[in-house]
């Protein structure tokens, strides 16, 4: 499935064309791509065609009602995940609803997928391992962390090909590495680096060949813990070797990252280190400035990263447990899902908001959403900024 050649003007078509049931603030930009603040994810569900069914809904209804933004991952429900939106997206295009490059498709390789169904036992894992991935060479024994997990170009470039296959596009529009601080579990930081820089080098040759547009990293805990932790994730370190690779015009564009009101690191914990501070006194020992800290979103803010907030409702549970200073805030809406994602993409500096979407009636309650401007000033108030 391919599209015209300017995915930047296409994005923008879908939001003019959506202007008139939108509320003013709910188009933000992605890498130079006009995307809605909302965005569907696909992570949860059972590995069946029931809830591929339930996902190809959910994407045609998001497509039709002003929602561009589609995010999963190749080891989503087995690559169940990918396939439903890929059919999904063939039949909005076939439809009218909208042309291939309005969309903005993301997906991410990095925890080895199962294709379909899960293995039933220990043995029958280890055997499609080696069978997919080990025997074909897309990577080698030492190249797997937990037995899960390879960030080795070969295997990457194995997986875009068969996620394009996967979604029936040409390009992916974003390409996230998944979990990437999942190595430092094994590795040491100066390998990691190498691992990760190597990774760079091929997303960049992809990004040359029209596979994919930008790329980025999808993070659990690297970018919310203190850089002591073994997890951690300096953004600025990263950028600093996507411009070594591919010059000031690199393509690392994006990450991703958990944010909610129970989980705000993102936007409150001081885990990034920020540009040098000329004013600070020197450090006895160099005499250079010392470096301050700042939270994921001031620094992806500086650095020219977007921000794509992931577990916007902790897996459901904000729907039903939400803290009663948030419902307050947000008291016009209906329900608690709506105000947990909407203080998500209120939130200054956070891109889009993804939610799980595959239940109809959860459909028409987040799209209500993009008829209601994003109260940049109350979440403001109730993350303390």
């Amino acid at each position: 499935m391919s599209g015209p050649a300017s995915p930047a003007a296409a994005t923008a078509a879908y939001a003019t064309r959506h202007a008139a049931r939108c509320a003013p603030g709910p188009w933000r930009t992605l890498a130079g791509l006009t995307v809605s603040s909302i965005g569907l994810g696909t992570d949860l569900g059972e590995c069946d065609a029931g809830d591929d069914e339930r996902y190809e809904a959910a994407a045609l209804a998001c497509l039709a009602g002003g929602v561009n933004l589609l995010d999963t991952a190749i080891n989503d429900r087995c690559q169940r995940s990918e396939r439903a939106l890929g059919r999904a997206l063939r039949r909005a295009v076939q439809q009218g609803v909208v042309a291939r490059d309005e969309v903005v498709v993301c997906t991410k390789g990095g925890h080895t997928p199962f294709d379909g169904v899960p293995p039933r036992s220990s043995r029958e894992y280890i055997e499609y391992v080696r069978q997919h991935f080990l025997a074909p060479g897309s990577c080698r024994p030492e190249d797997l962390v937990g037995g899960n997990h390879c960030l080795a170009p070969g295997f990457l470039r194995a997986q875009v090909e068969r996620s394009r296959a996967n979604l029936g596009v040409q390009r992916i529009d974003v390409y996230d590495l998944h979990n990437p601080e999942t190595q430092l579990r094994s590795v040491d930081r100066a390998a990691f680096l190498a691992c990760i820089r190597a990774a760079f080098e091929l997303l960049e040759s992809l990004c040359d060949a029209g596979w994919i547009g930008v790329y980025g990293t999808a993070t659990w805990d690297g970018y919310r813990v203190l850089p002591e932790a073994r997890e951690h994730l300096s953004l600025r370190t990263l950028v600093a070797l996507a411009r070594e690779v591919g010059g000031e015009a690199h393509r690392f564009r994006a990450v991703q990252v958990p944010y909610n009101v129970v989980m705000p690191e993102a936007a409150l914990a001081e885990t990034q280190e920020g540009a040098p501070d000329e004013g600070a006194a020197p450090t006895h020992q160099w005499g250079v400035p010392r470096p301050r800290r700042q939270p994921l979103l001031e620094a992806a803010a500086d650095l020219g990263i977007a921000v794509v907030a992931s577990a916007t409702l902790m897996r459901s549970r904000l729907a039903r447990t939400l803290p009663l200073e948030l419902r307050s805030a947000f008291i016009d809406l209906r329900t608690d899902a709506q105000r947990a994602l909407h203080f998500a993409r209120s939130t200054p500096g956070v891109t889009a908001a993804l939610v799980g979407m595959r239940d109809p009636a959860h459909v028409r309650d987040n799209l209500e959403l993009v008829r209601v401007p994003p109260p940049v000033e109350a979440a403001k108030r109730l993350i303390g900024r």
